[in-house]
């Protein structure tokens, strides 16, 4: 390639990375919507406890999980203001909400529905601004005289849900993951009902799955850095299997909390882990001896982002391993499908040309290596 062909290549990546990260300031103040944790407590003489963890700033702006992040709704303006408002003005708006969450509350009891009470309501202060804001809302409600089972229904429009329920001794009866508008299975109030092992596999391994593509743009930008060195499978293959035993690793630490790493660390070394696979692709045209373990050492924050993850949907101790193993599949196959779709866009094309390395792999590292740079600056507080 001659000088002036380099020189008209390079100011085409900046000019591209420039355009890509303007979209990726405004794609940066979105926030993953994630299912609410519903937890429901049945005490004595028929007492029941509903505690609701949910963004209750999606709920007012009136987002559901039919997005995958807020900055897909025609409300995410509404969304953005109202993530920035104080507990009290909030819990004003709140009040005003009110029926209409009592209204999609669905609290069965033998097919009835019993009448749920909002008796108080924990919003934080306002924090980083680029993470959401979990309140916590809690219900009461009493059970019909005679009940046998209770079941569970939230609105399709507050989208997805997890629901664990357990006595006033503490046994847990029942836990799933609840898709919008799905109503839980019948919950015997005399005994614990038995869940099927397959429909939980299959839950988390869509979660898993789901926390890839669409949703772990950070994740999938990794992965992408992988490919984009080498897209021989040989090379490939150090560095995904390194990655994979690594996350699986600290995924099991994590959710078991022997291993426990603030976000607030753990998110900007993941964004610079991003900078500096995309920056040696720069300076490297081949798999060095020192990049599986480096890749290896990233993966162990990965696994403690994903571990992140299944701790907010709390996943109930005694699924732990189904729970643990079907995420990491899904995980698994979200990280495959990503490499998969490189494959067969870019790789199975263009990979043997001369001027691979110098159009694609090269442009396309700078960009993610911007992007990623851009979000460790915001996730460490300095944007």
């Amino acid at each position: 390639m001659t000088r002036r062909g380099r020189t008209l290549q390079y100011w085409y990546s900046l000019m591209t990375a420039f355009l890509l990260l303007a979209g990726f300031h405004h794609l940066s103040q979105a926030h993953e919507i994630r299912p609410a944790i519903i937890d429901l407590k049945i005490g004595e003489k028929g007492h029941i406890r509903l505690t609701q963890q949910v963004n209750l700033e999606t709920l007012l702006a009136g987002i559901g999980s039919e997005h995958q992040d807020t900055d897909q709704s025609k409300q995410a303006a509404d969304y953005n203001r109202l993530r920035l408002l104080p507990p009290a003005q909030l819990e004003e708006l709140f009040t005003i909400f009110q029926p209409r969450l009592l209204a999609g509350s669905q609290l069965l009891s033998d097919g009835r529905k019993i009448a749920l009470e909002v008796v108080a309501v924990g919003i934080p202060e306002v924090g980083d601004s680029d993470l959401a804001r979990t309140s916590t809302i809690e219900l009461q409600a009493l059970l019909l005289a005679g009940s046998n089972d209770l079941s569970w229904r939230w609105d399709a429009a507050f989208g997805s849900n997890v629901l664990r329920v357990d006595n006033n001794t503490g046994d847990e009866l029942y836990t799933a993951y609840l898709q919008p508008g799905q109503i839980s299975a019948p919950i015997p109030l005399s005994s614990k009902l038995t869940q099927s092992g397959t429909v939980l596999f299959l839950d988390y391994l869509g979660i898993g799955f789901a926390h890839i593509l669409p949703k772990g743009s950070d994740h999938i930008l990794f992965v992408i850095g992988l490919f984009l060195l080498n897209a021989r499978f040989s090379a490939l293959l150090w560095q995904v299997s390194s990655f994979t035993l690594a996350h699986t690793l600290t995924l099991a630490l994590g959710i078991y909390g022997i291993v426990q790493i603030p976000a607030t660390i753990v998110e900007p070394l993941i964004a610079a882990s991003i900078v500096y696979v995309c920056v040696e692709n720069l300076y490297c045209d081949h798999l060095t001896r020192w990049r599986p373990v480096v890749v290896f050492v990233f993966g162990l924050l990965h696994g403690l982002g994903f571990a992140g993850v299944l701790k907010e949907i709390g996943l109930a101790p005694e699924h732990f391993i189904t729970g643990l193993v079907a995420f990491n599949i899904g995980v698994e196959l979200g990280q495959l499908s990503v490499i998969a779709g490189c494959f067969v866009l870019v790789g199975l094309w263009f990979s043997n040309r001369v001027w691979y390395r110098h159009f694609i792999t090269l442009p396309a590292s700078l960009v993610i290596a911007l992007i990623g740079s851009y979000w460790f600056i915001e996730r460490i507080g300095l944007d």
